[in-house]
């Protein structure tokens, strides 16, 4: 049996095959080949609708290094969950397909990591290229109410380049009401959800180290898991929905529904 590797950079994947057709992969492999330590990159494909797994699977078989672990649909958590029980490495990095925060940002991040922090996150600032007027003004305010309630330290909670000491993602992340609602909830289609929130709340109420790091970022996703609405329409329903699960979040934060950490 191979040594487990240092590190396990797990990638979630839902219809995009248009940034995996411009080469989001290569960008990965081409970066993680010169690194001095062993690596493992872990591509979970969450039920995708268009060719996305098949060219995920034609990647990976002439990629060492590179595995597909595909799932049914089940949104972003259980992607992340899937890949963190697939890991072996002391380290595990999310990061999105779409590389709107490069993999060469992973350099800010190691060292801190190696400082003895448990949680290391990217932080996107508020000067974001490729960020639209509407968005700034979205991540604002999504800001300050959330800070009213959790988290009140910590700027940007939802970038999705975050590196986590692996036994804590593996025992942490499944404790997500997410993982213990409703098995009939809707899981359908794309979601933006506040899990971010929750985990770093469940990181902290645990007693684990958490490192904010500036990275870079620029808007590069050209996936189509976002639907045909137009920015105003959808920025307003996910607002809601981000509003309604931090608050969720704290309810259940009140009610003593993590006592079990």
């Amino acid at each position: 049996m191979q040594d487990a590797p240092h590190l396990s950079v797990i990638i979630p994947c839902y219809n995009e095959q248009k940034n995996l057709e411009v080469g989001a992969l290569a960008e990965v492999q081409a970066y993680m080949v010169a690194q001095s330590y062993t690596w493992e990159v872990i591509i979970v494909d969450d039920g995708s609708t268009d060719d996305s797994l098949a060219l995920v699977e034609d990647f990976v078989r002439d990629a060492p290094g590179f595995v597909s672990r595909p799932i049914p649909h089940g949104t972003k958590p259980a992607a992340i969950r899937k890949g963190i029980e697939e890991s072996r490495s002391e380290f595990v990095l999310f990061t999105d397909m779409d590389q709107s925060t490069p993999i060469g940002e992973l350099a800010k991040l190691l060292p801190w990591a190696e400082q003895g922090f448990d949680v290391i996150i990217g932080s996107r600032g508020m000067t974001r290229e490729g960020f639209s007027i509407l968005r700034r003004a979205g991540s604002v305010a999504f800001r300050l109410i959330r800070s009213i309630f959790l988290l009140r330290d910590i700027g940007d909670t939802q970038c999705g380049f975050k590196l986590f000491r692996r036994e804590v993602a593996a025992r942490l992340l499944p404790k997500l009401q997410f993982f213990r609602r409703d098995k009939a909830a809707d899981t359908s289609g794309w979601k933006v959800t506040a899990y971010d929130v929750e985990l770093l709340h469940l990181c902290r109420k645990a007693g684990f180290a958490i490192k904010e790091v500036p990275v870079e970022w620029l808007n590069r996703d050209l996936s189509d898991t976002k639907g045909q609405n137009s920015e105003a329409k959808r920025y307003i329903r996910e607002s809601m929905d981000m509003g309604r699960q931090i608050l969720r979040v704290t309810y259940n934060d009140l009610r003593g529904y993590y006592h079990d950490l």
